[in-house]
């Protein structure tokens, strides 16, 4: 007999299948509730043991007013302690405004996959960033004046010589984990990365020029030199520095530490939630304001959070859906989205050239395998520059917003030979030079080959998500193939792209640097740093520019410094190991939820730290 689904079969079915989704929704709920509890009992046990510490801190100074004599010493201490470090002014004020408030995320894209965010392994801007929030420098730059203020540090003191640099740190500055932070972390943190087993090569390229840090007290610390140098106070005062506690058991086991994803603490405002927990499969980073923040102001945002969004197309829908705040746009987007009412209705855009701008290059690596490659020839790299049309790529890839880099010091910058310019397109004197260092097309297939036979053909290593790169490439290959080089464009992923620099394994490289008020050329230029995990990865050796580099850093005064430093740029623009490509323009949309954005002499601030910008109440997006 055939049996007919009823409404009363209808009426079971419909029932159990509400009973499954109700049971899951509750699993789902108890499981929010326990992350919850967990959340708020870690909290309550961070907040119990700082009230355990709070009440010895007012025990002891109770017994210090009893027994103290009565003058106005101790109170003169107490109120240098509790005074605000001058870092604080912009955020201080910016707290003051009428419609300040905390709350709310700060949402951005990274435009690569981070392969770590552990300080000293890592090796990029983008890890970098991340950074600047959790670990903290001695002094920090006025973004106003240039000059440098106490952050950490509250005093500093320097010897008549320049060799000796005292600091007096702040007594009540803390690690994120509630631990003190004193002048012995400081010492530690010069030794970390001076300890040969820490894979830290860039870093120690920085500090060798320091003979030794030591704590002489527990709140002072000296930095001594080997040598003048000119940026001795940036230099030691700008040392992040790291928690002895948490690092210093790395130093039995260095490898854990070289190969770790994300080890990061430190004293700044935000902090992971597990300072050993991040990995690059998460596909985001994501900080926490620091209850612990010792500064005088609490930053506005709840987290900060860094999704990773390699694909340009997918990051600019991204930005268009309302799901990042910050968007740095392309030139031939940034045309069109300046015609977007809808978006331009709800953002701020920007545009500036930044007085610390970095640039991109190609670098054109002349050893591999220990082996001289065709780039170890300075009328090969020459020929290069001359091919590479930067007006052009300038004008019709990047809009004109930029514009044709000399060398890596800044064009309006006191380091720059005013006499050089750029190397225009120049397709004979390339060619010309070609034929001196032995090329010709041999057998008329339009191609050049050297002396043995062998093809000119290269691999240009690139980063495969940036459109504007992809597309200048194949612009660039199609300019050396009008001079018989044949370039082949090799797409490569962020991380291994890195690998490939650590190893020193690739032909040619485009890329950019960061840069600064003054730049010093050693790691990139200098020939000490042609090794393994060095920042002069292309293997560029010349000993007039080294001893000109040696001296200019041991140059303290600065009239006498510039000279050498043009010097240099005289000898960069001969050798041609970079082709310097362009300096950009930064293209910046903002959502208007965030308040108090300014352009700085450093830049925009949206990134600057103390923090400075906030969302008004009644904007804001993301609530607990």
């Amino acid at each position: 007999m055939e049996r007919r689904f009823t409404f009363k079969d209808f009426s079971l079915f419909a029932f159990m299948t509400l009973l499954f989704v109700t049971v899951l929704l509750s699993m789902y709920m108890v499981d929010r509730q326990w992350e919850k509890m967990t959340e708020m009992q870690r909290t309550m046990e961070e907040q119990a043991g700082d009230l355990r510490e709070l009440r010895e801190t007012i025990r002891s100074v109770d017994q210090r007013i009893r027994s103290a004599p009565r003058n106005l010493s101790l109170t003169e201490k107490v109120d240098e302690t509790a005074s605000a470090p001058s870092a604080f002014q912009r955020a201080t004020e910016a707290s003051r405004k009428a419609d300040f408030a905390h709350g709310d995320w700060r949402v951005t894209a990274f435009n690569v996959g981070l392969k770590t965010i552990t300080p000293l392994v890592s090796a990029d801007a983008y890890a970098a960033d991340v950074q600047s929030y959790a670990i903290e420098s001695l002094i920090a730059r006025n973004p106003e004046t240039l000059e440098w203020e106490g952050l950490i540090a509250k005093d500093w003191h320097v010897s008549d010589d320049g060799l000796t640099f005292t600091f007096q740190l702040r007594n009540d500055v803390r690690f994120s984990d509630g631990q003190p932070l004193e002048a012995s972390d400081v010492e530690f943190t010069f030794s970390f990365i001076m300890n040969e087993t820490i894979a830290a090569p860039r870093s120690r390229a920085f500090y060798e020029k320091i003979e030794r840090v030591s704590a002489t007290d527990k709140y002072q610390v000296v930095f001594t030199f080997k040598e003048p140098y000119f940026n001795s106070l940036s230099l030691a005062g700008g040392i992040g520095v790291l928690p002895r506690h948490f690092y210093e058991p790395y130093l039995s086991e260095p490898e854990k530490f070289n190969q770790s994803k994300g080890l990061l603490l430190g004293s700044g405002p935000y902090r992971l939630k597990d300072p050993t927990g991040w990995s690059p499969d998460k596909g985001f980073v994501e900080l926490e304001r620091n209850p612990r923040y010792w500064g005088p102001v609490l930053p506005a945002f709840d987290r900060l959070i860094w999704k990773v969004i390699e694909n340009d197309s997918a990051r600019l829908t991204t930005f268009r859906n309302g799901e990042i705040d910050t968007y740095s746009a392309r030139p031939v987007e940034y045309r069109k989205l300046l015609q977007d009412d809808e978006l331009t209705a709800r953002t701020q855009n920007f545009e500036y050239m930044s007085p610390t701008a970095g640039y991109s290059y190609i670098g054109w690596n002349q050893k591999r395998n220990e082996k001289p490659t065709r780039f170890a020839d300075k009328r090969v790299r020459q020929a290069m520059t001359y091919l590479a049309d930067r007006q052009r790529i300038i004008d019709e890839i990047f809009l004109g917003y930029a514009e044709a880099a000399i060398s890596p010091f800044n064009p309006r910058s006191k380091q720059h030979a005013p006499e050089l310019t750029p190397r225009e397109f120049n397709l004979e004197k390339a060619q010309q030079l070609l034929t001196e260092a032995g090329y010709a097309d041999r057998d008329g297939d339009g191609i050049l080959e050297d002396g043995h036979g062998e093809k000119f053909e290269f691999e240009l290593v690139y980063f495969q998500d940036n459109e504007d790169t992809k597309r200048m490439v194949l612009f660039l290959k199609d300019l050396y193939g009008r001079a018989g080089v044949l370039l082949k464009p090799k797409p490569t992923e962020w991380a291994v792209l890195i690998d490939l620099i650590k190893k020193q394994d690739f032909e040619a490289i485009t890329l950019g640097w960061t840069s600064g008020i003054e730049t010093d050329i050693y790691q990139m230029f200098h020939g000490s740093q042609a090794i393994p995990g060095g920042d002069n990865f292309v293997n560029y050796r010349n000993k007039k520019l080294d001893t000109l580099i040696e001296q200019a850093r041991a140059t303290v005064v600065e009239d006498q410094r510039m000279p050498l430093w043009q010097e240099c740029e005289r000898i960069l623009h001969e050798d041609q190991p970079y082709t310097f490509l362009m300096r950009r323009k930064s293209l910046i949309f903002v959502d208007r939820r965030i308040q108090n954005l300014e352009i700085t002499k450093l830049g925009l601030n949206v990134s600057a730290v103390p923090v400075e910008i906030y969302v008004p109440a009644a904007l804001q997006r993301y609530t607990p």
